[in-house]
């Protein structure tokens, strides 16, 4: 283009997308055993009270959990339902931050200081949108990472067979199952995560703490992680055991948390 160095001349669409989408499955393949143990150790006592599960913990801390597995089912099952993972990375994270700009200037209509109202209904409608192209991968991920605790048994022989398996045992609406709380646990994610790591550059720039670079992107995103994580947890969990569930365990996302309040505490909320 005239007049425009390469560094001036903005990214598309598609190339938001395939950035968003390739750097959250480099992402995925290095955390990937850190999203199995958190997903075995949310699961760990589901069907018992809060005194037999403390009883028989079979996992204790992530690294605990890492180890235990690797030990009794192999370094492999660390990435368990990794090819439904990098499945959800394409087409979830795509949406979700590859749209984020596009839809916050929507909501600001264009102009360049975006307030944190625009901000949080950009963050909550990209992961809405997110949430509804990738939740059958989502729920195919979970189901392989906690597979193994039915007794060792394998639920799913292969990704594209579990896709057909749930698709025929729970109709399509199973693909789609605890979108509700996935659409909640998104928003607030969204909300508290790329929010705030908008909120933590601009203060580090407008105080010249730092400059607009690696170092700075990295501090922001840090902070962004952390309030995220402390936020969505309880959510998290509810998400994670209601699409794991089998047919009937529970009858809504809402009764899944009762449960787990009624069986195993408040704490229960915060495993993993």
């Amino acid at each position: 283009m005239v007049g425009f160095k390469a560094t001036d001349v903005p990214p598309t669409a598609t190339v938001k997308f395939l950035g968003a989408g390739t750097a959250a499955c480099i992402a995925d393949l290095i955390t990937f055993p850190l999203d199995t143990a958190k997903v075995r150790l949310q699961i760990q006592g589901e069907k018992q009270g809060a005194v037999r599960a403390a009883a028989s913990v079979q996992y204790r801390g992530v690294l605990g959990t890492i180890l235990t597995m690797a030990r009794t089912e192999g370094p492999r099952s660390l990435y368990n339902g990794l090819v439904a993972g990098l499945q959800r990375q394409m087409s979830f994270a795509s949406v979700r931050i590859g749209l984020y700009d596009s839809v916050k200037q929507f909501y600001t209509k264009g102009s360049e200081h975006a307030g944190i109202g625009s901000r949080l209904l950009a963050g909550s409608t990209t992961g809405a949108l997110a949430v509804a192209v990738a939740q059958p991968t989502d729920v195919v991920k979970v189901r392989f990472q906690a597979q193994a605790r039915a007794g060792g048994g394998q639920r799913y022989q292969s990704t594209v067979d579990a896709y057909k398996t749930i698709a025929r045992e729970e109709g399509f609406r199973g693909l789609w199952k605890g979108t509700s709380p996935n659409i909640a646990r998104n928003a607030i994610v969204n909300c508290a995560e790329l929010v705030t790591y908008d909120l933590i550059k601009d203060a580090l720039l407008k105080a010249n703490l730092m400059t607009d670079d690696l170092p700075c992107h990295f501090t922001s995103a840090f902070g962004a992680g952390f309030c995220t994580t402390i936020i969505a947890s309880p959510v998290d969990v509810v998400k994670t055991r209601y699409m794991n569930s089998a047919l009937g365990q529970y009858s809504s996302a809402g009764q899944c948390a009762l449960t787990m309040l009624q069986k195993e505490g408040p704490r229960a909320f915060y495993k993993g």
